[in-house]
């Protein structure tokens, strides 16, 4: 099979187009034909050489999220037969024709989706639906600010507040990434208001989902309602910052932080079956959208890395492998 593997660390100058063995599903486990692949920036932190993938997964060969079909399945599975679609997450290696998957990290892809949308889907909707309802414990009607909302994860975090019964409300820095708050149906909040940290303008706030990092931490205490949950799920803007701890007393608030690649299998199988559960029948009902910015070849993986590297994107990038691959 041919795979999209990384010649040591750097740039996209490692990266290569190669051919490798196609891999063996154990018990368990399931080989998935790989029809989209999603770009995420954990796998230009794969590339650099400064975010190793979990032991047992290839380690020059990126992709975490992948639409495809069941190819073979391995000892012990029932819940999949070959032929059926499915999307989910992987440890690695989902930038080949074929990829190993956990049979419980999986979840059917509905039919109203194609493969474009449905390959744009699996990390930032599990990472929002975990975030929000299994760590920030969402309730109908909480009041929910999701911290630099213009990306895939925040972009998803809002349409799923709305779906679950409570107001979101998005962040951005720019005017393009607020006008793209308000199109999904949400209030746009420009971050300097943030950082402001003007209650009465505000309002408070009985979840927040924390995609930025940095500066903004030490302002949210702020605008937290009493019993007030923060998530952290990204740190771009950094991961220092010095935080009064007396206002998390007063509130009785919570600072949380989550991540989904490095769980233990059973905790990411949880994760995605909680998905397939409460998310995947709102997909099909069209109730929530992924956007794609962009599908490449996978013999134009360059161009797919430095469309990624790119700012002002308003969707997934992909890389598609050709249907009837030969082994």
């Amino acid at each position: 099979m041919q795979a999209i593997v990384f010649e040591g660390a750097g740039g996209n100058e490692v990266v290569r187009v190669a051919e490798r063995a196609v891999p063996e599903p154990g018990p368990g486990e399931v080989l998935v034909r790989v029809r989209r692949v999603g770009l995420n920036p954990a796998d230009i932190a794969q590339r650099e050489g400064r975010y190793p993938p979990p032991a047992g997964a290839p380690a020059d060969i990126g992709g975490i999220e992948v639409c495809g079909t069941v190819e073979r399945c391995g000892p012990g599975v029932v819940r999949w037969r070959t032929g059926d679609r499915v999307f989910g997450l992987v440890d690695g290696g989902g930038f080949a024709e074929r990829v190993v998957a956990e049979d419980r990290c999986l979840a059917p892809v509905p039919d109203e989706l194609g493969d474009d949308e449905a390959a744009a889907i699996p990390e930032a909707f599990i990472t929002a639906h975990d975030a929000l309802a299994t760590v920030g414990r969402l309730r109908p009607g909480d009041r929910v600010l999701v911290n630099g909302a213009n990306g895939g994860v925040g972009a998803a975090a809002l349409q799923l507040v709305a779906a679950f019964g409570g107001t979101a409300v998005g962040t951005s820095r720019s005017a393009t990434g607020l006008e793209h708050i308000r199109a999904l149906g949400a209030e746009a909040l420009a971050q300097e208001e943030l950082l402001a940290g003007d209650v009465d303008r505000l309002g408070r706030f009985d979840l927040v989902i924390e995609l930025v990092g940095g500066p903004n931490l030490a302002r949210l205490p702020s605008v937290l309602a009493p019993r007030g949950r923060i998530v952290v799920v990204g740190v771009a803007a950094g991961d220092a910052v010095e935080l009064a701890l007396r206002p998390f007393i007063r509130l009785r608030a919570s600072l949380t932080g989550t991540n989904l690649r490095n769980r233990p299998p059973e905790e990411k199988a949880l994760a995605v079956q909680a998905f397939a559960h409460e998310v995947v029948p709102l997909l099909a009902r069209r109730r929530l959208v992924a956007h794609v910015e962009a599908c490449f070849p996978h013999t134009e993986a360059v161009a797919a890395f430095e469309r990624l590297a790119s700012s002002g994107k308003r969707g997934k990038v992909l890389l598609g492998f050709p249907d009837g691959a030969d082994g």
